[in-house]
């Protein structure tokens, strides 16, 4: 059923010739997007382009085709898994060998649950803590909204030359676009303007 719901996104995105997005949840990322900026060493590794990548391979894992349009996989929070793209590797010290990063990060979110993350709810927040704790510590969760973040998280290696393994992925959606990676990179085409879309849609 999974694997019916990924090639359904990747036949209607083929079939398209306007590529539409849902509706996307409300928030400030571009403020998420600076704190994450702010203070960060390292290089472009696991930098912007690397956290933008994630947020993209977030969305594309959360939609399914539902009544003839995309939309959001109800299984799926589409707030948290772009927050997580963002949060994941703000702890990190070293581009290299860092398995402590994950639970720092998760340590420095409630910092942030008066100020920058005041607009999630409690369960959105746990949500948000766990991913980051648990991606540099599981291999799955069984919980939709933490996997995805874990899967658009590995299906980021072919930028350190690795390829992702469909066996290592999270979930059976992160595992079939891992196995099809030439679909995913169409999808992944089709959403490149995607930064410009969703701020004309919060605008």
């Amino acid at each position: 059923m999974d694997n019916l719901i990924c090639s359904e996104v990747v036949k209607f995105a083929k079939s398209s010739a306007q590529f539409e997005l849902p509706e996307m949840p409300e928030f400030d990322y571009e403020a998420v997007r600076q704190f994450a900026l702010d203070g960060w060493k390292l290089d472009e590794v696991h930098g912007m382009p690397h956290w933008s990548r994630v947020e993209r391979h977030a969305i594309i894992l959360s939609l399914e085709v539902r009544n003839g349009e995309f939309t959001f996989r109800n299984d799926v929070n589409v707030k948290v898994v772009r927050l997580f793209a963002y949060f994941h590797d703000k702890c990190r010290v070293s581009n290299s060998f860092d398995m402590g990063h994950g639970p720092r990060a998760a340590k420095m979110l409630p910092s942030l649950r008066n100020n920058l993350l005041k607009d999630l709810s409690d369960e959105e927040f746990d949500l948000l803590r766990d991913a980051c704790l648990y991606h540099t510590a599981k291999s799955s969760t069984g919980v939709p909204t933490i996997d995805v973040c874990l899967d658009a998280d590995r299906l980021d290696l072919r930028r350190i030359g690795l390829d992702p393994d469909p066996k290592l992925m999270a979930s059976p959606f992160g595992s079939y676009y891992a196995a099809h990676m030439t679909e995913f990179d169409l999808l992944m085409e089709r959403v490149a303007h995607l930064r410009d879309f969703i701020q004309q849609k919060q605008e």
